[in-house]
């Protein structure tokens, strides 16, 4: 029966992020922009990063693998809207769905961890600067990147199969833009227990536990900041985090919302508000919000204009 019942919900339809037909045209247009944006301008950090050697530090490496996660993000949500706006067509396959589903984790997770990491990058080179090079060894921010990729991938892999032994009846309409975990149980038949509380235990995990980390680095940091003498200094050394501040505060205060409050306070218009902040509005901001206060950067990204310029002179 239950095989019966799986076959018959084989697809799903992507409600997207407005019912309204006249509409459609207006987001089209609105999340193009903002994905070539995102395309544009996150593979430029990376560019920007593994051409100029002096950028050849822990924070630029961490910073260019979040470019690549922002960018694989945004790349796992947005196409397929627009894609459904533009050939007006809504449904989605239950395979692409988990898919799609699967690389969202994947990649949501990368994103909160990394987050975490270059609080910690911060941290060693703030309040322990003679010791930077020795702690954040090419081996150490090799393991800091590599051990969230391998993480992400077995825990979004165990989300897809305990959402593969769940059975879809009925309903098939899913209040939303891209195949999410949360509005995916909702249209569930069958018991969810376990599913639910898998993505509570998760959400501890990945968003939780590196947002405390993140607290507790910027506490240690700010105590830091407090002991520098003069003014200029203190001002000096918080500008090297006041990027990663603002990116922090886009980056949970949005998901937090989505995955840590009471399911009895979130709406489908919220959780939809919450995933466009980040799965496309954060993925674009965050090479602006580096590029314009991050000098370095700045100087590496004039660099490859000029280079790109005179070679094709």
């Amino acid at each position: 029966m239950e095989t019966d019942n799986q076959t018959s919900s084989s697809e799903f339809i992507l409600l997207g992020l407005s019912e309204k037909p006249e509409q459609e045209t207006l987001l089209f247009a609105l999340f193009l922009c903002m994905y070539v944006v995102t395309v544009v301008g996150n593979l430029l950090i990376i560019l920007a990063i593994s051409t100029d050697s002096h950028l050849h530090t822990p924070m630029y490496f961490f910073l260019a693998n979040l470019s690549l996660v922002d960018f694989c993000l945004a790349t796992d949500t947005v196409p397929k809207m627009l894609m459904s706006i533009q050939i007006k067509s809504k449904s989605i396959s239950y395979s692409c769905c988990l898919t799609q589903m699967y690389f969202f984790h994947f990649f949501g997770i990368m994103d909160s961890v990394l987050i975490a990491v270059m609080a910690y990058d911060r941290f060693v080179a703030i309040c322990h600067p003679l010791y930077y090079t020795t702690i954040m060894s090419p081996r150490l921010c090799g393991l800091l990147v590599g051990g969230p990729w391998v993480f992400s991938g077995f825990i979004s892999l165990t989300h897809i199969l305990l959402m593969a032994r769940l059975v879809f009846c009925g309903n098939i309409e899913l209040p939303h833009y891209f195949c999410d975990l949360t509005p995916l149980l909702r249209l569930s038949c069958t018991d969810t227990s376990v599913n639910k509380i898998f993505v509570l235990i998760v959400a501890g995990m990945v968003i939780a536990t590196p947002f405390i980390c993140i607290l507790a680095s910027y506490a240690h940091i700010i105590v830091a900041i407090v002991k520098v003498p003069s003014a200029g200094g203190r001002k000096k050394t918080f500008s090297t985090c006041s990027s990663h501040l603002s990116m922090v505060v886009l980056f949970y205060g949005t998901t937090i919302g989505v995955y840590l409050c009471p399911s009895s306070v979130r709406t489908a218009v919220k959780e939809k508000a919450s995933a466009v902040m980040y799965t496309a509005v954060t993925p674009m901001l965050n090479p602006f919000i580096y590029s314009l206060r991050n000098r370095d950067l700045k100087g590496a990204l004039m660099k490859l204009a000029n280079r790109k310029i005179t070679s094709s002179s």
